[in-house]
């Protein structure tokens, strides 16, 4: 199966089944060179099957796939040497130091980058005489990228990177990850952190039960619920709510009514991304707002009592 060359990954009507159990259910990808592209998605949604898949550690039930050019079920260790995988978590070799380990995965690949450049390249210089059993969680993070780079892929696969990092970690890993989108890196994330996937994905691909239900970019995922807003304020003493595409009007309205004193309560609610993905995945009640804004059924103008 041929791609244009700036297609990185292609996937189309993937299967994988286990049983009655139907892991990926005619799922459609595509992700283009040189972007971040992140799946998202609940457990069990998928998503660690398809990447498992397209990394050509699992075979597909049926389907057509492409990384790079090639069928993951029928790569050569050539192909192997143009990806990256970090995976969600790793011990092993945990006596080695992290320049005994960088230098050692160096001779796996063809044209490697230079092991102390990569050290530094990820933060790790002051570690490099360091065991890896001694580093921290976020330093294990970065020595696991550094293994993932070291042998300069075109497409780099990210597991869950930043699970169990503090805000400052995490923040400063975004940071690589940007510096090696830069360097023309294709990166292919997985992530339950909603502000990462904002920070870091060109588009996101939305996963529930083995299909991709949204694909877009962050923007303009949000843009969809952003549509409609929810004016919350109090009126004798009961809450009310209304959700409406012109929440402007409403609190003009509103002033009015209530002039020269303020709207009790007066509040205005936009849904985010994550409340785009917590209706989409089926993690969140039928009449939230977020779920309103995407699939308006009821008038906008209807004002509710709660």
């Amino acid at each position: 199966m041929t791609q244009p060359h700036d297609v990185a990954v292609h996937v189309r009507d993937l299967h994988k089944h286990y049983g009655t159990k139907r892991a990926v259910d005619g799922l459609d990808l595509t992700v283009e060179r040189g972007e971040v592209f992140a799946v998202l998605g609940p457990n069990g949604a998928g998503k660690t099957t398809t990447i498992e898949i397209l990394e050509g550690f699992r075979e597909r039930d049926s389907g057509e796939v492409s990384v790079l050019g090639v069928d993951p079920q029928q790569a050569a260790r050539l192909w192997r040497s143009r990806i990256g995988v970090v995976l969600q978590s790793a011990d092993d070799q945990a006596e080695l130091t992290v320049a005994e380990l960088v230098h050692h995965f160096c001779r796996y690949y063809p044209g490697s980058r230079d092991a102390d450049e990569v050290i530094a390249a990820v933060g790790l210089t002051d570690k490099a005489a360091t065991r890896t059993r001694q580093l921290s969680g976020g330093q294990r993070r970065r020595l696991d990228v550094a293994l993932g780079i070291v042998g300069r892929p075109e497409l780099l696969f990210l597991d869950e990177p930043t699970t169990g990092f503090d805000p400052e970690a995490r923040r400063s890993f975004w940071g690589l990850i940007e510096g090696l989108r830069d360097d023309g890196t294709t990166i292919l994330l997985t992530t339950h952190y909603m502000e990462e996937a904002e920070h870091l994905a060109d588009r996101c691909a939305i996963v529930r039960d083995g299909r991709v239900v949204a694909l877009d970019s962050p923007a303009a995922l949000g843009d969809r619920a952003a549509r409609q807003a929810v004016v919350r304020w109090i009126e004798d003493g009961v809450p009310r709510e209304r959700t409406t595409p012109t929440p402007t009007a409403v609190v003009a309205d509103l002033a009015a009514r209530h002039a020269p004193g303020e709207v009790p309560g007066l509040e205005i609610v936009r849904p985010t991304l994550e409340d785009v993905y917590l209706s989409l995945t089926g993690a969140v009640p039928v009449h939230t707002v977020a779920l309103e804004a995407l699939i308006p059924t009821h008038d906008d103008q209807t004002e509710t009592v709660r």
